[in-house]
């Protein structure tokens, strides 16, 4: 079995224009992310997914400069670009870092790896770790599976695509404890979580380090008023992925 870290990126965003590629401490988002990614262990590969679009040509450059694949495909068929991705890289299982998942934890990717070895899941989660830290585990046979029977070339919000059918396995990976704040939000998809995560980077960086999750997580604790930078965001983000397409099938397949 092959295992790879699929980063699911683009320079599509409006909300925070190129945000992959913003600069905090002298490098780009998306690098400080591949740095971090690099700690897991159990991964065979990094690959890069993006779309054809030449707004992406800077992205591949960076997959390039970072020493990682990276693979180009459809600019808003999410899951046919993880498919193809595998498919030239024999890929078996994924684990999903979105491109704004700043600090994600690579102990997790490990975890979720693990996971899937015991229980073959077909799609795993960790909803309990801070919004924009977790990861998702894909087996790419259900991604070939979806890719079937699915009605949409449209589907950047795709999680539905694995929960509503009814005929896929999907598992909670549990989180210890001093991890779980699912209150958090550490994602940058608009400005004011970009200045939070400036504001953590400005505390806590220091040059050819990693700052673990943990630490960021007992700096927010300690100092909750760090918080408030971007706690009108997870709202304007629910509001704006509930007009997202929902999953359209064009028919069912028994499991």
């Amino acid at each position: 079995m092959k295992t790879a870290i699929f980063i699911s990126v683009r320079n599509k965003s409006t909300r925070l224009p190129k945000k992959a590629i913003l600069t905090i401490k002298g490098k780009t988002i998306i690098e400080h992310l591949i740095d971090r990614l690099k700690l897991a262990k159990l991964p065979d590969s990094i690959i890069l997914c993006t779309s054809t679009n030449s707004k992406d040509d800077s992205l591949v450059k960076i997959a390039k400069k970072s020493n990682i694949d990276y693979f180009r495909g459809s600019e808003d068929d999410v899951l046919y670009r993880y498919l193809k991705a595998a498919e030239k890289f024999n890929i078996d299982f994924a684990v999903i870092a979105l491109g704004d998942a700043t600090f994600c934890d690579p102990g997790y990717i490990d975890k979720i790896i693990s996971f899937f070895k015991k229980t073959d899941a077909d799609f795993i989660r960790v909803p309990d770790l801070p919004i924009g830290t977790f990861n998702y585990g894909l087996k790419i046979k259900a991604v070939k599976k979806i890719c079937d029977i699915k009605d949409a070339t449209d589907t950047e919000v795709w999680g539905g695509y694995f929960t509503e059918p009814g005929i896929f396995d999907v598992r909670d990976l549990p989180v210890e404890e001093k991890l779980r704040h699912p209150e958090m939000r550490l994602v940058v998809d608009y400005p004011e979580d970009f200045a939070l995560i400036k504001e953590i980077y400005n505390r806590l960086y220091r040059e050819g380090e990693i700052i673990s999750l943990e630490k960021v997580i007992n700096l927010l604790r300690s100092n909750p008023e760090l918080l408030r930078i971007n706690e009108k965001c997870q709202k304007m983000y629910e509001d704006n992925i509930s007009k997202a397409p929902k999953p359209q099938f064009k028919k069912q397949l028994s499991a």
